[in-house]
């Protein structure tokens, strides 16, 4: 099904009141269909009696497009001069209108790509970590431990979890535990550093780090 366009309004003007659309001079007409095709707003239909290009939906046209009438290879299509859009112009106070919409677009472009030059920041840091070690935790408070070392940084430890083979094995067999967490920043601020001094707090406490992964 073809689209009607002509309940669009143009800056703010009804488009049935604008009385630009392409007339075709059926004499001229070669029945080439370039226009027909062209077309992206569908103004136009090919007449299966004659082979010839009819301006069907005459209000889809753009207001002042005309380039259906620049490829016509024929001339066999025209506008109504432009002086009428410029009338239509002043008489409805068209430029007031589209300097507003340009300071709205402006802005939307301006917040797009400072939300772009943000998302791109982001992406160059590292604002959350997962961990996976393993050893004694518990005999040595190394969760206490952790907490003194980052309690004044602007991060967090989250989604903790340990797994112990059992308690008494833990504390007679010394048989080591499994832990796994993620460090996060509180303010997107890269902490590289503080994942190096919880490293370090790990190293200090005999814990074995299997693997720190950057999280996207």
């Amino acid at each position: 099904m073809a689209k009607d366009l002509s309940k669009q309004n143009w800056h703010g003007i009804s488009r049935a009141e604008i009385p630009w659309y392409p007339t075709i001079d059926a004499e001229k007409c070669i029945g080439c269909q370039l226009c027909y095709v062209s077309c992206g707003r569908e103004v136009f239909e090919m007449s299966d009696e004659n082979r010839e290009a009819v301006v069907e939906r005459k209000y889809n046209c753009l207001v002042g497009c005309s380039t259906c009438a620049t490829i016509c290879p024929s001339a066999a299509i025209s506008f109504p001069p432009r002086e009428m859009i410029q009338k239509i112009e002043r008489e409805h106070k068209v430029l007031k209108i589209v300097r507003e919409k340009a300071r709205i677009k402006k802005t939307k472009s301006s917040y797009e790509q400072a939300r772009a030059d943000v998302e791109k920041l982001l992406s160059q840091i590292t604002t959350r970590i997962d961990f996976e070690v393993t050893g004694h935790f518990s005999e040595r408070q190394l969760m206490a431990k952790i907490y003194e070392a980052i309690k004044n940084d602007p991060c967090d430890l989250v989604f903790i979890s340990i797994e112990t083979p059992s308690l008494k094995g833990c504390w007679n067999e010394k048989a080591p535990s499994y832990a796994k967490f993620r460090l996060v920043s509180l303010e997107y601020a890269d902490i590289t550093p503080i994942s190096e001094k919880l490293k370090s707090v790990l190293k200090i406490n005999d814990i074995v780090l299997i693997s720190d992964r950057q999280v996207g």
